[in-house]
């Protein structure tokens, strides 16, 4: 294993010959650029070490908004959730034991290229509940929770392999009561993409589940992949699930658009075509409709990598409605101040870097509008190594939009203008 610097470093030098050929933002909007397909024998990688803030550090806030930390010290903080008190909830989380992830040379690879990127780290399986300035723990004892939601006196949790519900009252910062399985999630011994978001539908009755594929581009097989790479919605009330919309290689954030009422969701997009491909997007979600994954992306643009083709689910491909960049990885989503808020995790695999930020993407009309403007940016320093990552968004009772920094360990608050205390 004292060897294993060597390896990275050369299969990092074998990969350092590719990468992106098109300019700046060139990939992002309602009509991006996409870029011929790249695939080497050795995939692009270019991993940002996990580093965390030095001291009396943060990130740079676009001008006209300031960014002060809500909550230091947390343990890898991903999802946030606010109650209509005002509470904040952060989902301390990270993956579950997988053992059939990461089976083989490149699944040996990709775990190393995590623990350098603050991915692979124990999961706390815990939800803290933040209120002025002082943190309590709201459930604990959870396998690696994401999504949540309140319906009524109805807490849901969104586990990695079911959706728990609790009860709830106002005003309580800890849940002592056993919660009550409403269903099970896929997960699995492989669970390769295992965050679980949700959303409540408008009349309560349903969840709106997000599950992430079993892999790249179905490798594993497609019997690996059933209810995966989609959308469910799940029946608050027996249990019952199906699936809402298909053909979404990772979605994860969830939200609807306040002028239409649309859901939305942003997704991850396939690897190993090169720094320039596959934009990840931003797009609302038709219900029974089909998004391209595995067999093609960005509509009918077809992965000739995938076998056997299927030229008939090609020709129901809905083009997304807008793309956020290749590999910026992004997670959170939440509408606000007439536009969408998106976290981006970002790159890994991508010559240079992507994402690292948080973007506002305007609406106009129930649509986004023009290029994505970058509000909070500087979680890369100048060496490339990451002092933080954003990954969930959410909105408080003030407006100001909530950054969950899994590796920074913080939930910062952007606000317009001056820095304003958070009560």
């Amino acid at each position: 294993m004292k060897r294993l610097p060597l390896v990275l470093l050369c299969v990092g030098a074998a990969a350092c010959a590719e990468s992106s050929r098109l300019p700046e933002g060139a990939d992002t909007g309602v009509q991006p650029v996409l870029a011929a397909p790249v695939e080497t024998p050795i995939p692009t990688v270019k991993v940002a070490p996990a580093k965390g803030w030095p001291a009396g550090e943060k990130p740079v806030a676009a001008p006209g908004w300031s960014v002060e930390a809500l909550a230091t010290g947390l343990q890898h903080p991903r999802w946030l959730y606010v109650l209509p008190n005002g509470d904040v909830l952060v989902a301390e989380t990270s993956a579950p034991e997988r053992p059939e992830d990461g089976k083989g040379v490149k699944g040996f690879f990709m775990k190393q290229f995590m623990k350098r990127a603050g991915s692979a780290v124990p999961s706390a399986n815990r939800i803290s509940l933040l209120r002025g300035g002082v943190r309590h723990a709201f459930l604990e004892g959870l396998s690696s929770p994401f999504g949540m939601a309140l319906v009524g006196n109805d807490f849901y949790v969104a586990n990695t392999d079911a959706v728990l519900r609790f009860p709830y009252r106002e005003g309580e910062t800890s849940v002592a009561k056993v919660g009550e399985k409403v269903a099970d999630l896929p997960g699995g011994p492989l669970n390769h993409h295992w965050t679980k978001n949700l959303l409540a539908s408008r009349d309560g009755r349903h969840l709106y589940v997000t599950v992430g594929s079993n892999s790249n581009i179905a490798e594993n097989g497609l019997d690996k992949e059933e209810r995966r790479a989609a959308i469910l919605e799940l029946d608050a009330k027996t249990g019952a699930t199906r699936v809402f919309a298909s053909g979404l290689r990772n979605p994860n954030g969830l939200a609807y658009e306040p002028e239409t009422g649309a859901l939305w969701t942003v997704v991850n997009e396939r690897d190993e075509l090169g720094s320039d491909l596959v934009p990840d997007y931003l797009t609302s979600v038709r219900e029974n409709g089909f998004y391209g994954w595995p067999w093609s992306y960005f509509g009918r643009h077809v992965d000739a990598r995938v076998q056997p083709a299927r030229p008939d689910l090609v020709e129901k491909a809905i083009v997304p409605d807008y793309a956020l960049g290749a590999h910026v990885a992004p997670l959170g989503l939440a509408f606000a101040h007439g536009g969408a808020f998106v976290g981006n995790h970002g790159s890994w695999n991508r010559r240079p870097p992507s994402g690292y930020n948080v973007v506002f993407v305007p609406f106009s009309g129930g649509r986004p509008q023009g290029k994505p403007q970058v509000v909070l940016s500087g979680f890369l320093d100048a060496h490339g190594k990451a002092r933080g990552r954003p990954v969930g968004v959410a909105v408080d009772r003030s407006g100001a939009i909530l950054v969950a920094d899994d590796v920074g360990n913080t939930v910062w608050r952007l606000t317009r203008g001056p820095a304003v205390a958070y009560r």
